[in-house]
């Protein structure tokens, strides 16, 4: 549930007004009600939401404030770097740690948190949608290939790769987005094994 059905829910389970909450907070009559039916302000600034969360006795997160640490779910780091070039040799996929997200990243991204797991991704060959160090956020749920490519990491003869995977008959096609990189013939799809759905990627700016 979003902070502002969790507004409108908590005012009506009060038996209180958008308008006598919003007088409440210090804001004019109208303030909450623009925030639920308008969203606007996208989000609620720290004071006014922490006043509220207190008279619900709800968790800011609930009206849109950030997870507390123990509301955090954990997603695996695999210590291998899915190739967006040559590909990236791995042994075994052993796990490096872990991230910590708000769960409705996950909820939004419709990925049950157990399912993620998280790449380095290395090369050019993917961009200029995946640089060289992106994190990939990778549904390991998710293999379901069809005859449209769909972004996927896969292993091939030892490689972790990330490509645009499309399944015609018994075959794979993998591709690349950038045109210079190197072309991949079709395999026989008992050749590679699909890791999972490319589902968010994280970028650092430099």
């Amino acid at each position: 549930m979003d902070a502002q059905a969790t507004l409108a829910r908590e005012a009506e389970r009060r038996g209180t007004s958008l308008a006598a909450l919003s007088r409440m907070i210090g804001r004019n009559p109208a303030y909450l009600q623009q925030f639920v039916k308008r969203g606007t302000p996208r989000r609620l600034d720290e004071g006014a939401r922490r006043h509220l969360a207190a008279f619900f006795g709800v968790e800011e997160s609930a009206l849109g404030g950030p997870a507390r640490d123990a509301d955090m779910v954990a997603v695996r780091r695999i210590d291998a770097a899915a190739s967006a070039g040559p590909g990236g040799l791995v042994e075994d996929d052993r796990a490096a740690g872990e991230e910590r997200i708000d769960p409705r990243v996950a909820a939004r991204l419709g990925v049950a948190p157990g399912s993620l797991t998280m790449i380095t991704a290395r090369g050019d060959s993917m961009e200029p949608l995946i640089h060289d160090g992106d994190a990939l956020f990778v549904d390991m749920s998710d293999r379901r290939l069809s005859s449209r490519p769909g972004l996927f990491v896969l292993r091939l003869d030892g490689a972790l790769l990330v490509k645009r995977v499309a399944r015609i008959g018994f075959d794979l096609h993998i591709a690349s987005d950038n045109p210079a990189a190197p072309v991949i013939a079709p395999v026989r799809a008992d050749k590679a094994e699909i890791i999972g759905r490319v589902v968010r990627l994280a970028r650092s700016l430099k």
